[in-house]
């Protein structure tokens, strides 16, 4: 089963990753690539490398402990919780590119400040304002039931913590200040990973 894991996390990083750069790239002239443009130690730089770091420790670390003998959860060792992984797993890779495909232009890696890009609130931004982290998780969850053991578990809590890091202190708060009233009566209608939980109203 952790071959299986490693080959859906590199099966991931081929579609939301390399595909989905590419089909930026030949449809705008741009990559969609920020990450260069936050200052190494800066604020939006540290959550997106956490946000990385923890991404790559569910998808190559959680199964990379299987192979090296860390001893499974008991309770989540049973064939039925690694199907229900798989599918966790496969849906969460394409609900990820979906989502993606949905930003169209907008979409981004990393944050400009001095950019402004359309506010998208439709396909799946009706119903969540990050489906693309939600999707994610969906796929973390299915790569950690996949080799459930105690490293892949922390993993997940990791990559929960840098992404709602990554959310509420840069992405928000950028957010906010280029589309002003327009994105905060988003907020205050739209949950933040899931539908109707994180409304917020900010100020």
């Amino acid at each position: 089963m952790a071959a299986a894991a490693l080959a859906l996390f590199v099966v991931m990083m081929l579609l939301a990753g390399a595909l989905r750069t590419l089909i930026q790239r030949r449809r705008t002239g741009d990559s969609g690539n920020r990450r260069t443009l936050s200052p190494r130690g800066s604020l939006g730089w540290s959550a997106l490398t956490a946000t990385d770091l923890g991404y790559l420790m569910v998808g190559v670390g959680g199964p990379l402990a299987h192979w090296l003998g860390l001893t499974p959860i008991s309770t989540l060792q049973h064939p039925s919780i690694h199907v229900l992984g798989v599918v966790l797993a496969v849906l969460g890779i394409l609900a990820t590119f979906g989502a993606q495909m949905a930003l169209g232009a907008s979409w981004r890696i990393g944050v400009d400040r001095s950019e402004r890009t359309a506010l998208v609130t439709s396909g799946p931004f009706r119903w969540v304002r990050n489906p693309i982290f939600t999707a994610m998780l969906i796929f973390a969850a299915g790569i950690t039931l996949m080799t459930p053991n105690p490293l892949a578990l922390v993993a997940f809590v990791v990559l929960l913590a840098t992404i709602e890091l990554q959310v509420r202190v840069v992405e928000e708060p950028y957010l906010n200040a280029i589309h002003g009233q327009a994105y905060r009566d988003y907020c205050e209608t739209v949950g933040r990973f899931v539908p109707h939980i994180g409304r917020t109203r900010i100020v």
